[in-house]
Formats: structure tokens, C-alpha cells, sequence
């Protein structure tokens, strides 16, 4: 059983079905679950498409309780009925560690009714227990026989304080996913400046009015620049155009495609996340913004223990990419720090050269099937 509840943790847990396959040859393992379309494509039977309930925030999960109540309890029914030997929970931690949690507890109440079904669990991508509330990791030692980390200071974070839960860091799977398209060769020699937005809803609504407003001021300072947007699917596709307007005619559109647009950026803002990562592996400076509720942002204000949003900042412990959150996130802000990125090579260059060291901490290339390998090693242990 694979859950997965974001675009991100779908094309994750689509490529760890793929290696999963390939380790359990000949046999033919069973996957089913919750998740995406492109879990779907490799054959994983979906209960419902996960994906399109994804939220970020506490105050916005708050509001979406019920219906996110009503989606867990059917996966839990799910679970009890078909009774995986293996639970893999792919990143979306509050709700995946809740799920661990409830599949641990209502084994435990239900007792030999199950004749003993004690199904493996695994967490692959940490939660952020290391930026705020430290403190959930001792139940998450408690409910998941496995954590796969895929952020080289995780596992010493974890062995540090529950050592008693197995973590083992796997590498990160985008040194995988855009090995092939590091090595194309730049088509376009102009400047290029790339928008992205973030991959849910809410944050295309806050983000693309103050990134439209840095383009269209960048543009003022560079008639020949070109920009180019890129969204993960047709509804928010279909969303950036009403909320954008005449604003994107300036702007070429694209779905997916984001490895081939890295290639010939000259520069991005982006919403801070993985996609900062990403950018981070193409060597292309980025300034990180990122826009919240107000409950959520002051939430987050007493709670979060790190300097730093974008990952790249985080793992090179310094401001690579300038950072803009919350009313700081201004099109006046962005506009002026993409500029400096846009006028200086040498602050471009400075920046790239730093994100070599970040790049080579993610680990080698086969982070997928390295989690294959040490998912399936549980079942070798006497004990199973």
C-alpha cells in the first residue's frame, strides 16, 4: 500500500513502484493505495486521487478536516481489508503520520482478530520534525519500522535524539530525475528568466500577482529578456490565465518540461521547496518567495527552528538565494533581487560555484533504488 498526497509525492512514489518492481523480479508484487496520476500510470490501483486535496498550512488543513477525515478513514478501512505486507508513506507528513500512527493503534486494540497482520511501515522523505516541533519523532520511532532520508543531515538529526528509529539516507531522487537533462547544451544565448509558482492552488493565487508585478518591471529594465512559466497541470493552467490576465501574454506557458527549461534559464523565482532544489542542480541563481494565510504564517512564526525556507540555504547553511516571505514578497523586492542576479555575472557566477558543494551533499545518482533495496532487506530479517 503506497499513500502519497501532493504532485511531488506522486512522481516520488511512481518512480519507487518502478524500482520496486525491478527488485522483486520475478515475482510481481501488488500496489495499491492513494496518490496521483502518474502513480496510476505505473499500475498502482488508486482508492481516489489524493493529490487533488493537497493543502499546505495548518489553518488551511483546519478548514479541510472533514473531508480529509473522511479520505483517511477510508484508507484505514482499505488497509484493514487488504492487509499489505508493506505501507509506504511518501512524504505528506501530517497526514502520513497520523496514518502510521492509527494502522499501529488499531492493530494493537484489534489484537488476534488479525491473526497477526503487522504490516511493515515505511516513511520515505523525513518530515520536517528538524525545523519545528523536534518532538514527533519519538512516535515517529515508534510507528515506522523505516525512514528513508533523502537530505544528508537527517539521519545524524534522528540518531542523535530516537536512535532507536532506523533512518537511512538514500540520496536525493533529483539528482536521478535531471542527470539526462544537465548534459543538453543551452539553445538560447539571451537572458531567460523562469516563473514557478509552486504546484497548489493556493500558492498560485499568492504567488503569481507579485511575480507578474517583478516581471513586468524586470522587463522594463530588459526589453529583450523572455520569460517562460512553467505549471504542473492543465487546472493550473487554466487558473494562471484567469488570475493572470494580459499579464502572461509576455510569457511563454508550459506544463511539466521543468529539467529543459532549468537548462536554459538565466535566472528564477520560484516559491521556496523542492523546486529551489532543483533549481540548485542546474546552477541557476533563484530568489525564493513564499506567501501564506496570515494564521498560518504566524503559526509558523513561533514554531519553525531554522534560518532559512529554500533547501539550498538550508544546506549550505548561508543565503544563496535570497529570501522573501509573507509581506516581504513584494513585486518591488523580487523584481530587485532577480536584477542583481540579471546585471552581475559575477554575483551568477558566485552563486553557481556555491551550489556545487549543495548539489554533491544530495548524494550519487539511484536514490530510488537504494530505497527498494533497504524496503525490501525488512523482509529478510528473522523476525518477519
Amino acid at each position: 500500500m503506497i499513500i502519497a498526497g501532493e504532485a511531488s509525492g506522486d512522481q516520488l512514489a511512481a518512480e519507487l513502484v518502478v524500482a520496486l518492481r525491478a527488485e522483486c523480479r520475478p515475482h510481481v508484487p501488488k500496489f495499491f493505495g492513494a496518490g496521483g496520476s502518474r502513480m496510476a500510470a505505473t499500475g498502482v490501483e488508486l482508492a481516489f486521487d489524493l493529490t487533488q486535496h493537497s493543502v499546505i498550512g495548518l489553518w488551511e488543513a483546519v478548514r479541510k478536516y472533514g473531508q480529509f477525515k473522511r479520505l483517511f478513514d477510508q484508507l484505514l478501512k482499505l488497509a484493514f481489508d487488504q492487509q499489505p505486507d508493506l505501507i509506504v508513506c511518501v512524504d505528506f507528513s501530517g497526514f502520513n503520520r497520523r496514518f502510521a500512527a492509527a494502522v499501529r493503534r488499531e492493530i494493537r486494540s484489534r489484537g488476534s482478530s488479525f491473526h497477526n497482520w503487522n504490516p511493515k511501515i515505511v516513511q520515505y522523505v523525513s518530515p520536517q520534525v528538524w525545523a519545528s516541533r523536534p518532538g514527533r519523532a519519538r512516535q515517529m520511532a515508534s510507528d515506522y519500522d523505516l525512514l528513508l532520508s533523502i537530505l544528508p543531515f537527517e539521519k545524524a538529526w534522528y540518531a542523535a535524539r530516537v536512535p532507536k528509529l532506523r533512518v537511512e539516507f538514500v540520496g536525493h531522487p533529483i539528482v536521478d530525475r535531471h542527470a539526462r537533462a544537465k548534459a543538453v547544451k543551452r539553445e538560447w544565448q539571451g537572458m531567460e528568466l523562469l516563473l514557478l509558482p509552486g504546484s497548489r492552488v493556493s500558492e498560485l493565487r499568492r504567488h503569481l500577482p507579485p511575480m507578474l508585478g517583478a516581471w513586468t518591471r524586470i522587463k522594463s529594465v530588459h526589453p529583450d529578456i523572455r520569460a517562460r512559466m512553467v505549471l504542473p497541470n492543465d487546472e493550473m493552467m487554466r487558473l494562471a490565465r484567469d488570475i493572470g490576465g494580459p499579464a502572461l501574454d509576455s510569457i511563454s506557458l508550459q506544463i511539466d518540461g521543468l529539467s529543459e527549461a532549468l537548462t536554459t534559464a538565466t535566472a528564477a523565482i520560484a516559491s521556496t521547496g523542492t523546486v529551489t532544489l532543483e533549481c540548485a542542480v542546474f546552477g541557476v541563481p533563484t530568489v525564493a518567495m513564499y506567501r501564506t494565510s496570515w494564521p498560518t504564517y504566524l503559526i509558523g512564526r513561533q514554531i519553525v527552528q531554522v534560518k532559512y525556507l529554500a533547501m539550498p540555504n538550508l544546506l549550505a547553511d548561508e543565503l544563496l538565494y535570497p529570501e522573501f516571505i509573507q509581506s516581504a514578497a513584494t513585486a518591488g523586492n523580487l523584481a530587485n533581487a532577480t536584477l542583481e542576479f540579471l546585471n552581475q555575472k559575477e554575483c551568477r557566477d558566485a552563486v553557481k560555484t556555491e551550489l556545487m558543494s549543495v548539489v554533491e551533499s544530495l548524494g550519487t545518482p539511484g536514490a530510488n533504488q537504494r530505497s527498494a533495496e533497504f524496503i525490501l532487506a525488512l523482509f529478510e530479517s528473522p523476525s518477519y
